[in-house]
Protein backbone atom coordinates (compact mmCIF):
# COMPACT_ATOMS: atom_id res chain seq x y z
CA UNK A 1 0.00 0.00 0.00
CA UNK A 2 1.33 3.34 -1.12
CA UNK A 3 2.23 5.76 1.85
CA UNK A 4 2.02 9.18 1.14
CA UNK A 5 3.52 11.96 3.57
CA UNK A 6 2.49 15.68 4.91
CA UNK A 7 5.03 18.19 6.02
CA UNK A 8 3.70 22.20 5.98
CA UNK A 9 3.34 25.20 7.99
CA UNK A 10 -0.31 25.62 7.75
CA UNK A 11 -0.86 25.05 11.51
CA UNK A 12 -4.10 23.19 12.00
CA UNK A 13 -7.05 25.76 12.29
CA UNK A 14 -7.19 26.02 8.17
CA UNK A 15 -8.78 23.59 5.95
CA UNK A 16 -5.66 23.75 3.82
CA UNK A 17 -4.60 19.96 5.07
CA UNK A 18 -8.01 18.58 5.08
CA UNK A 19 -8.35 19.64 1.41
CA UNK A 20 -4.78 18.14 0.01
CA UNK A 21 -5.71 14.76 1.71
CA UNK A 22 -9.53 15.04 0.10
CA UNK A 23 -7.70 15.22 -3.31
CA UNK A 24 -5.16 12.80 -2.85
CA UNK A 25 -8.09 10.18 -1.55
CA UNK A 26 -10.77 11.10 -4.22
CA UNK A 27 -8.10 9.55 -6.71
CA UNK A 28 -6.54 6.46 -4.24
CA UNK A 29 -8.66 5.42 -2.12
CA UNK A 30 -6.38 2.91 -0.58
CA UNK A 31 -3.82 5.08 -0.12
CA UNK A 32 -2.41 5.96 3.51
CA UNK A 33 -1.54 9.45 4.63
CA UNK A 34 0.93 10.50 7.39
CA UNK A 35 0.76 14.15 9.18
CA UNK A 36 4.59 14.14 10.30
CA UNK A 37 3.49 18.28 11.07
CA UNK A 38 1.56 20.87 10.11
CA UNK A 39 3.34 22.76 12.38
CA UNK A 40 6.70 24.41 11.04
CA UNK A 41 7.32 28.26 11.79
CA UNK A 42 6.02 29.84 8.60
CA UNK A 43 8.17 29.67 5.18
CA UNK A 44 11.14 27.86 8.19
CA UNK A 45 12.44 25.49 5.36
CA UNK A 46 15.83 24.86 7.57
CA UNK A 47 13.16 23.58 10.50
CA UNK A 48 11.12 21.80 7.97
CA UNK A 49 14.21 19.97 6.05
CA UNK A 50 15.64 19.20 10.44
CA UNK A 51 12.33 17.49 10.72
CA UNK A 52 12.24 15.45 7.40
CA UNK A 53 15.84 14.64 8.00
CA UNK A 54 15.12 12.99 11.42
CA UNK A 55 11.76 10.72 10.27
CA UNK A 56 11.74 10.11 6.55
CA UNK A 57 14.19 6.70 7.00
CA UNK A 58 11.67 5.23 9.69
CA UNK A 59 9.26 4.74 6.25
CA UNK A 60 9.26 2.36 4.24
CA UNK A 61 11.06 2.59 1.09
CA UNK A 62 8.95 4.19 -1.21
CA UNK A 63 7.28 6.41 0.27
CA UNK A 64 6.52 9.84 -0.49
CA UNK A 65 6.86 12.66 1.06
CA UNK A 66 4.64 16.22 -0.06
CA UNK A 67 6.72 19.45 2.06
CA UNK A 68 4.58 22.28 2.00
CA UNK A 69 7.09 24.79 3.23
CA UNK A 70 7.61 28.10 0.71
CA UNK A 71 5.87 26.21 -2.42
CA UNK A 72 6.38 29.53 -4.06
CA UNK A 73 7.28 28.70 -7.59
CA UNK A 74 10.30 30.94 -9.49
CA UNK A 75 12.60 30.60 -12.49
CA UNK A 76 15.25 29.85 -9.65
CA UNK A 77 13.35 27.88 -7.35
CA UNK A 78 10.96 25.33 -9.50
CA UNK A 79 9.23 22.43 -8.23
CA UNK A 80 10.74 19.28 -7.96
CA UNK A 81 10.35 15.41 -7.33
CA UNK A 82 13.80 14.30 -5.81
CA UNK A 83 14.46 10.11 -5.34
CA UNK A 84 16.79 9.37 -2.42
CA UNK A 85 17.49 6.67 -0.52
CA UNK A 86 14.72 4.71 -2.00
CA UNK A 87 12.18 7.82 -0.86
CA UNK A 88 10.65 10.37 -3.01
CA UNK A 89 10.60 14.07 -2.13
CA UNK A 90 7.98 16.56 -3.53
CA UNK A 91 8.63 20.37 -3.07
CA UNK A 92 10.14 23.46 -4.49
CA UNK A 93 13.70 23.38 -4.83
CA UNK A 94 14.17 26.16 -2.65
CA UNK A 95 17.38 24.94 -0.60
CA UNK A 96 15.41 22.59 1.89
CA UNK A 97 17.08 19.58 0.41
CA UNK A 98 20.37 20.86 2.03
CA UNK A 99 18.73 20.48 5.05
CA UNK A 100 17.24 16.73 4.95
CA UNK A 101 19.86 15.09 2.53
CA UNK A 102 23.37 13.76 3.93
CA UNK A 103 24.57 11.76 0.97
CA UNK A 104 23.27 13.75 -2.46
CA UNK A 105 20.34 12.38 -4.34
CA UNK A 106 19.85 9.86 -6.95
CA UNK A 107 17.51 11.23 -9.42
CA UNK A 108 15.48 14.87 -9.90
CA UNK A 109 13.02 16.50 -12.17
CA UNK A 110 11.32 19.06 -12.92
CA UNK A 111 7.30 19.04 -12.58
CA UNK A 112 6.55 19.62 -16.00
CA UNK A 113 2.56 18.56 -14.18
CA UNK A 114 -0.05 21.00 -15.42
CA UNK A 115 -2.20 22.07 -12.23
CA UNK A 116 -5.58 21.08 -11.58
CA UNK A 117 -6.77 24.66 -11.34
CA UNK A 118 -5.92 27.95 -12.64
CA UNK A 119 -5.13 29.47 -9.04
CA UNK A 120 -1.57 29.90 -8.15
CA UNK A 121 -1.56 29.80 -4.52
CA UNK A 122 -2.25 26.41 -3.51
CA UNK A 123 0.22 24.35 -5.64
CA UNK A 124 0.33 21.76 -2.91
CA UNK A 125 -3.13 20.77 -3.48
CA UNK A 126 -3.50 21.70 -7.36
CA UNK A 127 -0.02 19.55 -8.29
CA UNK A 128 1.71 17.90 -5.90
CA UNK A 129 -0.84 16.03 -4.70
CA UNK A 130 -1.77 15.14 -8.25
CA UNK A 131 1.96 14.21 -8.52
CA UNK A 132 1.75 12.19 -5.65
CA UNK A 133 -0.60 10.16 -6.93
CA UNK A 134 1.28 9.50 -10.20
CA UNK A 135 4.34 8.14 -8.55
CA UNK A 136 2.47 5.81 -5.88
CA UNK A 137 0.48 4.43 -9.09
CA UNK A 138 3.81 4.15 -10.42
CA UNK A 139 4.81 6.72 -12.97
CA UNK A 140 8.20 6.69 -13.68
CA UNK A 141 10.28 10.35 -13.12
CA UNK A 142 11.15 10.46 -16.92
CA UNK A 143 7.40 10.82 -17.62
CA UNK A 144 7.02 13.44 -14.72
CA UNK A 145 9.41 16.35 -15.82
CA UNK A 146 12.97 16.58 -17.37
CA UNK A 147 15.81 15.93 -14.87
CA UNK A 148 17.44 18.30 -12.57
CA UNK A 149 21.20 17.83 -12.30
CA UNK A 150 21.53 20.28 -9.14
CA UNK A 151 19.63 21.00 -6.36
CA UNK A 152 19.53 24.90 -4.62
CA UNK A 153 21.89 25.23 -1.73
CA UNK A 154 20.18 26.08 0.93
CA UNK A 155 22.87 27.85 3.28
CA UNK A 156 23.64 25.23 5.52
CA UNK A 157 26.43 25.87 8.40
CA UNK A 158 28.76 23.12 9.35
CA UNK A 159 30.65 23.25 12.62
CA UNK A 160 34.70 24.67 12.30
CA UNK A 161 37.35 23.20 13.78
CA UNK A 162 39.41 25.89 15.32
CA UNK A 163 42.93 24.19 16.73
CA UNK A 164 41.00 22.31 20.02
CA UNK A 165 38.29 24.34 19.34
CA UNK A 166 34.81 23.39 17.96
CA UNK A 167 32.51 25.77 17.05
CA UNK A 168 28.94 25.16 15.95
CA UNK A 169 25.11 26.42 15.98
CA UNK A 170 21.76 26.07 17.48
CA UNK A 171 20.71 24.45 14.18
CA UNK A 172 16.72 23.67 15.67
CA UNK A 173 15.37 24.17 18.81
CA UNK A 174 12.50 21.77 19.96
CA UNK A 175 9.29 22.07 21.59
CA UNK A 176 10.44 21.28 25.07
CA UNK A 177 13.05 24.16 24.03
CA UNK A 178 15.86 21.94 24.10
CA UNK A 179 18.86 23.55 21.76
CA UNK A 180 19.99 20.67 18.99
CA UNK A 181 23.42 22.25 17.55
CA UNK A 182 25.13 21.22 14.44
CA UNK A 183 27.85 19.32 17.06
CA UNK A 184 28.16 15.41 15.61
CA UNK A 185 29.05 12.68 18.26
CA UNK A 186 31.43 11.67 15.50
CA UNK A 187 33.09 14.83 15.46
CA UNK A 188 33.18 15.57 18.88
CA UNK A 189 35.13 12.40 19.69
CA UNK A 190 36.96 12.65 16.81
CA UNK A 191 38.71 16.22 17.99
CA UNK A 192 38.32 15.94 21.38
CA UNK A 193 40.07 12.00 21.26
CA UNK A 194 39.00 11.39 24.99
CA UNK A 195 39.52 15.22 26.52
CA UNK A 196 38.14 16.84 29.13
CA UNK A 197 36.10 20.28 27.55
CA UNK A 198 33.94 22.82 28.24
CA UNK A 199 30.79 23.43 26.31
CA UNK A 200 30.05 26.98 26.20
CA UNK A 201 26.47 28.43 25.63
CA UNK A 202 26.74 32.63 25.08
CA UNK A 203 30.05 33.13 25.78
CA UNK A 204 31.83 32.10 28.88
CA UNK A 205 28.08 32.77 30.44
CA UNK A 206 26.84 29.33 30.59
CA UNK A 207 29.22 26.20 30.94
CA UNK A 208 28.67 22.60 30.97
CA UNK A 209 31.51 20.23 31.37
CA UNK A 210 30.33 16.68 30.47
CA UNK A 211 28.07 14.75 28.66
CA UNK A 212 25.13 13.22 29.93
CA UNK A 213 22.65 10.08 29.12
CA UNK A 214 19.71 11.20 29.81
CA UNK A 215 17.75 14.58 31.06
CA UNK A 216 17.67 12.64 34.36
CA UNK A 217 21.33 12.40 35.18
CA UNK A 218 21.37 16.27 36.40
CA UNK A 219 19.00 18.06 39.14
CA UNK A 220 15.75 19.68 38.37
CA UNK A 221 16.58 22.84 36.41
CA UNK A 222 20.22 22.12 35.62
CA UNK A 223 22.18 22.11 32.53
CA UNK A 224 22.75 19.00 30.64
CA UNK A 225 24.25 18.03 27.34
CA UNK A 226 24.25 14.93 25.36
CA UNK A 227 23.60 13.44 22.13
CA UNK A 228 20.17 12.61 20.73
CA UNK A 229 18.91 9.99 18.68
CA UNK A 230 19.54 12.70 15.80
CA UNK A 231 23.21 11.99 16.52
CA UNK A 232 23.94 15.71 17.12
CA UNK A 233 24.77 17.78 20.57
CA UNK A 234 21.87 18.43 22.38
CA UNK A 235 21.86 20.80 25.10
CA UNK A 236 18.46 21.54 27.48
CA UNK A 237 17.83 22.09 31.16
CA UNK A 238 15.87 19.25 32.80
CA UNK A 239 12.51 20.12 33.28
CA UNK A 240 12.80 23.33 32.05
CA UNK A 241 12.80 25.55 28.43
CA UNK A 242 16.56 26.37 28.49
CA UNK A 243 16.15 28.65 25.01
CA UNK A 244 13.77 31.51 26.87
CA UNK A 245 15.39 31.35 30.10
CA UNK A 246 18.74 31.75 28.64
CA UNK A 247 18.18 33.68 25.72
CA UNK A 248 19.27 31.32 22.90
CA UNK A 249 17.71 31.70 19.33
CA UNK A 250 18.42 29.23 15.88
CA UNK A 251 22.22 29.94 15.07
CA UNK A 252 23.14 30.96 18.30
CA UNK A 253 26.77 29.94 18.81
CA UNK A 254 28.39 26.78 20.22
CA UNK A 255 31.63 26.13 21.24
CA UNK A 256 33.63 22.86 22.87
CA UNK A 257 37.08 23.90 23.96
CA UNK A 258 39.00 20.56 24.81
CA UNK A 259 41.75 20.41 27.32
CA UNK A 260 45.41 21.12 25.39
Amino acid sequence: MAIITLTSDWGTSDYYSAAVKGVILSQMPNVTIVDITHNISPFNIAQAGFTLRNCYKNFPEGTIHIIAVETVESKNKPHVVVKADGHYFISTDNGIFSHILDHGFEEAVLLDVTQDTDYYTFSTRDRFAKVAVMLAQGTPLSQIGPRRERLYDGGTFNPVVKGNMIEGIVMHIDSYDDLITNISKELFEQVGKGRDFIIKVKGDLYTIDEISESYDDVDHLDPCAFFGTHGYLEIALNHAKMASLWGIDIRSTIQVVFED
